[in-house]
């Protein structure tokens, strides 16, 4: 059974930053594209960033230059370094893992996914 669990979010400032983590286990891990996406208060569900079995990474517009995403494949954890946060950066924020080892669009539905981590930035 895949179980994701992810940690790290929490109340900031705008400007601040946060780094979520995803714990991988049950699952192939290395084989598959991750990425985390988010869904704020009464919105859809946004993909935020992905990378791939070879560390190619793709990121939302709204994101790019402030978020990087990593993965560490030893310990099968996913990161999600958030610089410069600001108040529409908050969401819930969910790791998955996609069905391929090369991702597709950054909205693709996610094979596994955890249960979540809050991010709540405040200007």
């Amino acid at each position: 059974q895949v179980q994701l669990v992810a940690s790290g979010g929490g109340p900031v400032q705008a400007g601040g930053s946060l780094r979520l983590s995803c714990a991988a286990s049950g699952s192939y891990y290395n084989n598959y594209c991750v990425g985390w996406y988010r869904q704020a208060q009464g919105k859809g569900r946004e993909g935020v960033a992905m990378v791939d079995i070879f560390g190619r990474t793709d990121y939302a517009d709204s994101v790019k230059g402030r978020f990087t995403i990593s993965r560490d494949n030893v310990k099968n954890t996913l990161y999600l370094k958030m610089n410069n946060l600001k108040p529409e950066d908050t969401a819930m924020y969910y790791c998955a893992q996609y069905s391929h080892g090369s991702c597709g669009s950054l909205n693709s539905s996610p094979l596994y996914w955890g249960q979540g981590t809050q991010v709540t930035v405040s200007s």
